[in-house]
């Protein structure tokens, strides 16, 4: 049972990435994903969650408009898709997995219980 995610790169500012997470062991037909990102010398951060039965999304204020999760359940996978990127959005990125309890999904990373190993993503020129 894990998550596993993939698709960090290099990229210049403006640029676009799309990130994703692979669930396996378990389907993600009914759970929450979480995106959260650390930066160097920085606290773990949300970026994204989405309830996979339909509930709306959430994004942090700074990524809203520039980032879009999304589910494609026959891939069991959860993708992140980053546009218009800043040098900020460098962090290495982690998707978690969280039961689905007929609630939105939560942006506090305690609620998380199934972590992946995270991707790096650099927005440098």
């Amino acid at each position: 049972v894990q998550v596993l995610e993939s698709g960090g790169d290099l990229v210049q500012p403006g640029g676009s990435l799309r990130l994703s997470c692979v669930a396996s062991g378990f389907s993600l037909n009914v759970a929450k994903i979480g995106w959260f990102r650390r930066a160097p010398g920085k606290e773990r951060e949300a970026v994204s969650c989405i309830e996979t039965r339909n509930f709306p999304a959430r994004y942090r204020d700074s990524v809203r408009g520039r980032f879009t999760i999304s589910v494609d359940k026959p891939k069991n996978t959860v993708f992140l898709q980053m546009n218009s990127l800043k040098p900020e959005d460098t962090a290495v990125y982690h998707c978690a997995y969280a039961p689905a309890d007929g609630l939105l999904c939560d942006l506090d990373p305690r609620e998380y219980d199934l972590w992946g190993q995270g991707t790096q993503v650099t927005v440098s020129s």
